[in-house]
């Protein structure tokens, strides 16, 4: 006799009841699910862009402002280890895409030259490092980007530049947006149900370069106002109008904030509430001990957002940062710098906004052929199975509304996902197929009831376990060598293969152990 114990039936009902609970959101209206309790499953299934519509952008990556920053990151490096190892040197620059610099003692060129060497690292197995290093005319050290160096960086930027996107387009996670890279240097990003691409490229468009710097105040306003400043500063605009002067060299920057989030002040006016790390609290602490009643800038991408005087130390690595703000706008702010700054400018070289009328057709279309291929389905394992036929049809049924609740958390249905979901439900079946005839088998060779249906079972496990193993596989390489439509169907696909073999082999062994308690004594099958 088959062996299903209560504890059993109890655990298969309870997981299909759990599976029926969060489908049903998903056919109901987003208005009405939101009047229910809180405890209630309101996850509906998400739409891709090919269904709901949405914006599509396609971001690419200034490869020059990655040289740029190398070369100014080196600048900074050099000039503290040579202060380190008290070497002078003069004439420092990185004109011609190059840092350069004159060592005043011939007798520390060789010293000078360990020390650069030091600071440039070996490119994968190009047998290249990140910089080529050469003294020229005796005395003046000159240091070289090379183009393995420069890739790798590209690389790594656009790697970190698509986590910052997808963090500021899902700060959630819950919009199942498409974030990937595409070559080199760019970067796709698709929001399904956004109509509005400007709202969008404005989000991603700021390198969000947050940094901290003092107001100069030695600059005469008719060097501001021409555009130069004293050696060490430099002459920035400000958000409202107007130039100031600031020094270079920034007091504590972005890459120290833990968080960012929209407040208010104390005159009721939107501001960007921001909190830094340990190292950051104690380096802004110690400037503004420093500095009390002197100005500073807070910069956004070389903008000047505000510049307040310091009216007191600021210990608790807490502060507020102002300016003529909306509450959209602060929050768009509070969510870049949250999400970290752009370690690469990104342009906008494709847009476009998808409407949702060829994805309403889409799904219609999908509705009536999954209708009509269930329908036929169902008629022919009822017709051809009997009783056995019934039982693979409600499993059959079950299959589609879990993968349904499966689904809604945490996939997104996209019109080739719609296309797995079909092909799963005619798929579906298969296993009941296996069983049922291996059943038949041995009811025609002469086995009573309940050794036919215990065989039956017994001997199409293997093969049913093996097919869907095999198809699993497949499912996962899919995954994880394709991208976004590939994706989408092997999600599909692979979801309503663990479901039905759920429900085509634990859902039905259950009703028929069930019915093999009356001690039948004759089998239609």
């Amino acid at each position: 006799m088959l062996d299903f114990p209560r504890w059993k039936i109890w655990a298969t009902t309870l997981a299909c009841l759990f599976g029926i609970a969060l489908a049903v959101p998903s056919f109901f209206p987003e208005s009405v699910v939101a009047k229910w309790p809180s405890f209630v499953p309101r996850s509906q299934i998400n739409l891709g862009l090919d269904l709901a519509g949405g914006s599509h952008l396609l971001l690419e990556g200034d490869t020059s402002d990655v040289a740029k920053q190398r070369l100014d990151q080196m600048e900074d490096i050099m000039r503290s280890e040579l202060r380190r190892a008290k070497i002078e040197v003069g004439d420092m620059s990185t004109a011609g895409g190059r840092l350069s610099f004159l060592v005043r003692n011939p007798a520390q060129v060789d010293g000078v030259r360990e020390i650069a060497n030091n600071q440039t690292q070996p490119v994968a197995l190009t047998g290249q490092r990140t910089f080529n290093v050469e003294v020229v005319d005796g005395s003046r050290m000159v240091l070289t980007p090379t183009q393995s160096g420069i890739a790798e960086a590209l690389d790594n930027a656009m790697k970190t530049a698509r986590e910052v996107v997808y963090n500021r387009v899902d700060p959630e996670g819950t919009k199942e947006v498409t974030v990937i890279r595409q070559g080199k240097d760019r970067i796709l990003v698709q929001v399904p149900g956004l109509q509005d691409p400007e709202g969008l490229k404005a989000l991603l468009g700021k390198t969000a370069r947050l940094e901290f710097k003092m107001v100069d105040q030695n600059a005469s306003p008719d060097q501001v106002a021409q555009g130069r400043a004293p050696v060490g500063s430099q002459v920035l605009p400000m958000a409202g109008g107007g130039r100031i002067a600031v020094l270079r060299r920034a007091m504590v920057n972005g890459d120290q904030l833990v968080d960012a989030q929209q407040t208010f002040d104390q005159n009721n006016q939107p501001v960007v509430s921001i909190r830094f790390d340990g190292r950051g609290s104690k380096a802004f602490a110690r400037v503004t001990q420093q500095n009390v009643n002197k100005p500073f800038a807070i910069v956004l991408d070389n903008v000047v957002l505000s510049a307040p005087n310091i009216q007191e130390p600021i210990l608790g690595g807490q502060a507020n940062i102002s300016g003529s703000f909306t509450v959209q706008s602060a929050t768009d702010l509070a969510i870049q710098l949250r999400s970290g700054k752009l370690p690469v400018e990104l342009k906008v070289i494709e847009e476009r906004t998808v409407g949702p009328d060829l994805g309403k057709d889409s799904i219609r279309k999908a509705v009536i052929a999954g209708i009509v291929g269930t329908v036929g389905i169902l008629l022919f394992m009822w017709l051809t199975y009997g009783r056995f036929g019934l039982y693979a049809n409600i499993a059959l049924v079950l299959n589609v509304i879990v993968i349904l609740g499966i689904m809604a958390p945490f996939a997104t249905l996209t019109l080739p996902g719609i296309a797995g979901f079909v092909l799963t439900v005619g798929a579906a079946v298969d296993a009941n197929v296996i069983i049922n005839e291996r059943i038949r088998e041995e009811h025609r060779r002469g086995r009573r009831v309940m050794d036919a249906v215990q065989h039956g079972y017994d001997e199409a496990r293997t093969a049913i376990f093996d097919a869907n193993i095999t198809n699993v596989i497949a499912g996962l390489l899919l995954y994880y060598f394709g991208s976004g439509p590939v994706k989408g169907f092997a999600v599909v696909m692979m979801i309503g293969i663990a479901t039905s073999v759920f429900t085509a082999v634990t859902v039905t062994r259950m009703f028929v152990s069930l019915w093999l308690r009356k001690r039948p004594t004759e089998l239609r099958i």
